[in-house]
């Protein structure tokens, strides 16, 4: 069993900042690569930035610059870190990770946390 729990969300002003984090807790062999998604009302989940095994990070244009991803592989901790925020960036924030656990590999969420940005 594998548990991912994520910290950090709230209510911030635009221009502001936030650290999401995300905790990995289980039967853990290894860590692979791990993402950061978020979903606002009415849209659809998409990737705001991923991290490999090996530190090559991607993101979407809307973040460049803005927010950075991060892993502790001694913690099983994956980190967001968002700074001059956006009303726009208003959304649930969900961690997302492929982990080998003793048995296979699989793909594991966490529960959400809401990042609310106001103008």
């Amino acid at each position: 069993q594998v548990q991912l729990v994520e910290s950090g969300g709230g209510l911030v002003q635009a221009g502001g900042s936030l650290r999401l984090s995300c905790a990995a807790s289980g039967n853990i062999r290894r860590l692979n690569a791990m993402d950061w998604y978020r979903q606002a009302p009415g849209k659809q989940r998409e990737l705001v930035e991923g991290i490999t095994n090996t530190g090559t990070t991607n993101y979407q244009d809307s973040v460049k610059g803005r927010f950075t991803i991060s892993r502790d592989n001694a913690k099983n901790t994956i980190y967001l870190q968002m700074n001059s925020l956006k009303p726009e960036d208003t959304a649930v924030y969900y961690c997302h990770m492929w982990i080998t656990t003793m048995a296979s590999m699989g793909h594991y969420w966490g529960q959400g946390t809401q990042v609310t940005v106001s103008s």
